[in-house]
């Protein structure tokens, strides 16, 4: 999460302060739209499996909700802060708006660690949440989501303490929730998929072959797996994937030349995306130093773990060959070493246009659920595709008829859509 030198929610203001520079935003709106609109900091108690009582402390930011209501995951982290959570529900605010879907951005947290928590107390905590922040959230206010360490069944204990408070049925509170109990299918595949459609949107324009590319990509939680097997069933071979290691807190990446079988390391994944080293090495995979995923010599690089992995420091040992990163993580490149990408020539496809698929995705389902009416996996699928790939065209045909970084033409129509719609309501 954070570290003393870095701060989620700076660089996120300084994003958003380049491209109102840009977009040359009024005082008043600048003001606006630098802070979350509301935030919530509030203490869950439960009683641990031992008797004992624990706090745990919890966050909620709404930044904005012009468009609509506001979205956003909840993480479960131990080190969680406010900082993250704030950054995170500002870019989904530009993540919705880029993506144009009628919704704006919100973040939730709470300071725990998943792997230490029976079950029992992690649905106290998910029961807690929601008590300490239900008269702010909703299907028409605020919709929550699974984010890091958090899954299916805890949304399904976040909805039944909601629906219980309330005394009605009311599934368009939460996404994300298991197929059958008001999930959507194609939304667990959606965020890794979204990832490879604007990969393959950007190999098109660059006029390379997918089965003539190769893939590393950090992390193996649910958004690399998806990548990996999109990517390898459209051609392409993934060489290197980096992950955490819980027991050695500390991370690793796996390289196999002739390409990593998805399947080999599911089977020997745990729960967090952590792959067992010595099972690993078994399989004939070469076990690395964690960061060795970013430099390795391939066409594509994929990101998808936490914020801050690309710097200034580490962003020269990119590979030369490198053509493309697509961001499946959530502000992990840092503006110093988008300044070291732009000078390297690299298409670079940010985090919240080609991270779009989840909450793409958690819209449909929002949309289902609302109108208690379920649709097909290929029909969800096939949406998403659509979604993305217009999304992804709009930035690009931005960025090229102005020059522009791709992160800059996505920022500038997604600040400009969402400052218009505030001063269309009279807030600025």
């Amino acid at each position: 999460m954070e570290t003393k030198s870095f701060n989620a929610f700076k660089m996120a203001q300084q994003q958003f302060d380049h491209a109102a520079d840009i977009l040359e935003l009024d005082e008043a709106t600048r003001d606006f739209l630098r802070n979350p609109m509301r935030e919530f900091h509030f203490n869950i108690s439960i009683t641990m499996d031992d008797g004992s009582k624990k706090i745990f402390r919890g966050f909620r930011s709404m930044h904005n909700d012009s468009r609509g209501p506001a979205k956003g995951g909840i993480r479960f982290h131990p080190q969680e802060t406010i900082d993250t959570v704030r950054a995170l529900s500002m870019w989904m605010t530009w993540k919705t708006s880029v993506a144009d879907i009628p919704l704006g951005g919100g973040k939730g947290g709470v300071i725990c660690d998943p792997h230490n928590l029976s079950l029992r107390e992690q649905e106290q905590i998910c029961r807690g949440w929601v008590r300490q922040i239900y008269k702010n959230v909703g299907p028409f206010t605020d919709i929550p989501a699974p984010d890091v360490m958090t899954n299916p069944q805890h949304m399904l204990w976040m909805l039944d303490e909601y629906e219980t408070i309330s005394g009605q049925k009311q599934p368009g509170f939460i996404t994300g929730k298991p197929v059958g109990m008001g999930g959507s299918l194609g939304r667990t595949e959606a965020t890794g998929y979204g990832v490879i459609i604007t990969v393959r949107e950007a190999l098109k324009k660059l006029k390379l072959k997918t089965k003539d590319t190769t893939m590393s990509l950090q992390g193996f939680g649910n958004v690399s797996q998806y990548a990996i097997e999109l990517y390898t069933q459209m051609g392409g071979k993934v060489i290197c994937v980096s992950c955490w290691d819980q027991k050695d807190q500390k991370s690793y990446s796996f390289k196999k030349e002739s390409g990593i079988e998805l399947s080999e390391l599911q089977g020997i994944t745990d729960q967090f995306g952590g792959i067992d080293k010595e099972k690993a090495k078994d399989l004939g995979y070469e076990v690395l130093d964690g960061n060795v995923w970013l430099e390795q010599d391939v066409d594509i690089l994929v990101p998808a773990a936490l914020e801050n992995q690309i710097t200034q420091e580490n962003a020269n040992k990119i590979s030369s060959r490198v053509k493309i990163i697509s961001e499946g993580a959530n502000g992990p490149t840092t503006p110093d070493a988008d300044k070291v990408i732009k000078d390297k020539g690299i298409f670079m496809i940010p985090d919240f246009l080609a991270n779009a698929g989840g909450v793409i995705c958690s819209y449909f389902e929002q949309v289902q659920c609302n109108m208690n009416y379920f649709w097909s996996k290929d029909e969800v699928l096939g949406k998403l595709d659509q979604k993305m790939t217009f999304a992804f065209n709009a930035v690009t045909q931005f960025a090229d008829k102005h020059d522009l970084y791709m992160r800059d033409a996505a920022y500038i129509i997604a600040v400009e859509r969402v400052s218009k719609a505030c001063k269309s309501r009279g807030w600025v």
